[in-house]
């Protein structure tokens, strides 16, 4: 089984971390490998991120098909892309936020998301009522702190994230914190031991979730909403996504 991991960014340190994380409890038939997209954001903290990012998504999940790709996950917490690139291939497409949504909903009744800038509350509030209802999510708390500031100085970046989780938990009376984004996949465990409620890692989540799906057979339906693109010619710097 070949599992694609698609970190959106282009940053490759936190591809190498979400790469690692992805492994952690798959099987060892299972092959996995994370990759960046050629083109795209160094990092995805706002709606124009989150758009510009897609692309290059979209082009990963097409080379994906060609390597023969059983699934792929979205690593990303905004899960951007992930309905445009289930109509792209048959294969099982499963973004981190959804996976950490649906299994945070089993295991508690109410979670919080951690995430980092303030502006980015928005749209990861947009993503996640989206998977659930919106009375299970008590609140999403950011650090305030940018992406790629979790890279330079990782140590901050956890006293920062473990401060807004305690929050979330002594102040929202949330049983379980999501992680809201892929750049926190090393913070997870020992957010978990401190506070003694799951702490969800979306990648790992999304990954064994995709192996499931591949195991059971299933794939992704092409009857309806996710049917294969129309067949269309488009212009400019979007020509190579064209179809016709």
């Amino acid at each position: 089984m070949k599992i694609k991991v698609i970190n959106p960014n282009t940053t490759l340190s936190m591809t190498r971390s979400i790469e690692h994380a992805a492994r952690r409890f798959v099987g060892l038939d299972t092959q996995v490998w994370a990759v960046s997209p050629q083109l795209g954001p160094a990092s995805i903290e706002s709606f124009y991120d989150e758009y510009l990012s897609i692309p290059g998504v979209l082009e990963e999940i097409r080379r994906g098909d060609e390597e023969q790709c059983d699934a792929y996950v979205i690593a990303c917490f905004g899960d951007p892309g992930l309905q445009a690139a289930r109509e792209l291939t048959a294969h099982p497409v499963v973004g981190i936020a959804e996976a950490a949504c649906f299994v945070a909903s089993t295991l508690a009744k109410r979670f919080s998301v951690v995430t980092v800038l303030h502006r980015s509350r928005a749209f990861i509030e947009e993503t996640v009522v989206g998977y659930v209802p919106r009375e299970k999510v008590v609140s999403v708390r950011t650090t305030g702190w940018p992406v790629l500031a979790f890279e330079r100085d990782p140590e901050a970046g956890l006293a920062a994230i473990a401060e807004e989780s305690r929050h979330a938990v002594n102040r929202d009376h949330a049983e379980a914190i999501l992680l809201g984004c892929a750049g926190f996949v090393d913070f997870a465990d020992e957010l978990a031991e401190e506070l003694q409620v799951p702490v969800l890692d979306g990648v790992a989540a999304a990954t064994k979730y995709a192996e499931l799906l591949v195991t059971m057979g299933q794939r992704t339906s092409k009857v309806g909403t996710y049917a294969s693109p129309e067949r269309k010619q488009f212009t400019g710097l979007l020509a190579p996504f064209g179809t016709a």
